[in-house]
């Protein structure tokens, strides 16, 4: 009996500090001396060091002066602890009401433009960090008249920043919401507001 039970405890053992300690440490190690920045959460810092943000979690931007992510259904809104989409279904009345209310204060922000869905749509998650260069062109206009800059001025930060698809083929283009916002700010700082 013990001879059978012998080798399934070494091996049980074995695994354990191969599998649960030797390979996580390894894989961490890997990624802190090949990619620190995206093994720390691709942290965005500013002039002083203070961390303001992830390129890879979105944030509540609100002022007119900054381009918007897509809205969100984690918690009370990109709380990335509460992680989630609403998980409601296309004949929802609360989710049909709150994308009507989004819907229309876009058209009044912009009327006459065709508001693109990710402007009022959340995701999978409620807390992607980009949004559809279709919508970042869609807030350009309000964002330039927020900063007092030419509309070419701010669809040229955010041409700038656009992603196409990873590899050509993975997704859809993209714009970093955080990125741009950043962007701007150092180019064009808003009202009353330091570059950095």
């Amino acid at each position: 009996m013990l001879s059978h039970l012998r080798p399934a405890i070494v091996s049980a053992g074995l695994f354990t500090v191969l599998l649960g300690l030797a390979y996580p440490l390894a894989v961490t190690g890997v990624a802190q001396a090949a990619f620190p920045a995206q093994a720390n959460g691709s942290l965005v810092k500013d002039a002083k060091g203070t961390v303001v943000g992830s390129t890879l979690i979105a944030q509540a931007f609100a002022k007119p002066e900054y381009l918007h992510p897509r809205p969100s259904a984690a918690g009370a809104g990109y709380d990335a602890s509460a992680s989630s989409g609403s998980n409601m279904g296309p004949l929802n009345d609360t989710l049909i009401k709150r994308e009507k209310t989004d819907a229309d204060a876009l058209r009044a922000e912009n009327p006459g433009v065709v508001i693109p869905a990710d402007a009022v749509t959340t995701s999978g998650s409620g807390l992607d960090p980009e949004i559809s260069p279709a919508n970042a062109r869609f807030q350009a206009p309000r964002v330039a008249k927020a900063r007092g800059l030419r509309l070419a001025q701010v669809q040229a930060v955010i041409d700038g920043q656009a992603q196409g698809p990873l590899l050509g083929f993975i997704g859809q283009p993209r714009v970093n919401v955080l990125t741009v916002n950043r962007t701007l700010d150092a180019r064009f700082p808003a009202h009353g507001q330091k570059g950095g």
